[in-house]
């Protein structure tokens, strides 16, 4: 017979459902959460899942994502959803969007563009230019960038 283990519902904070398997810890980089975290945070990795094959999950109790962060988890899992937890109860559930505007995340794969001159103290800007797949155009030097996943 096989056991099933279940992680215990947060009472309130955030869920982030549907992130493609493996890539939790990069949702964590993505939001500034360092280990040892504030936060009380659960995390399942490469679960099984309905709709995709295998899945990660991060629930973070006591604390609701911004619009911001959520946009930002977008460029690494454009499939996530966020719910939103109050009294245990779902109260807000939606999918992540790719952000219009993405600065200071992803770098510039162009070695001369100026954000990544030692002696510029500029943050990176991309502009979101398709969704599907998602490609993105650094503000300054115009280089095109479509595996995001690997300028992080």
């Amino acid at each position: 017979m096989e056991k099933e283990i279940k992680v215990a519902p947060i009472k309130n904070g955030t869920v982030v459902d549907h992130i493609p398997a493996g890539r939790a810890l990069d949702v964590f980089k993505i939001l500034g959460i360092e280990s040892p975290a504030k936060e009380e945070i659960s995390t399942t990795m490469n679960a099984r899942s309905k709709k995709m094959e295998r899945k990660d999950l991060i629930m973070i109790e006591n604390r609701e994502l911004s619009a911001d962060e959520t946009d930002k988890i977008a460029l690494i899992a454009p499939q996530a959803t966020i719910n939103i937890i109050e009294n245990s109860e779902v109260i807000v559930k939606h999918r992540v969007e790719l952000p219009k505007e993405i600065e200071g995340i992803i770098r510039c794969a162009n070695s001369n563009c100026i954000s990544n001159a030692e002696k510029e103290p500029i943050a990176s800007k991309f502009i979101t230019i398709s969704n599907n797949p998602p490609t993105f155009r650094c503000d300054y030097c115009g280089w095109i960038i479509k595996n995001v996943v690997a300028c992080i």
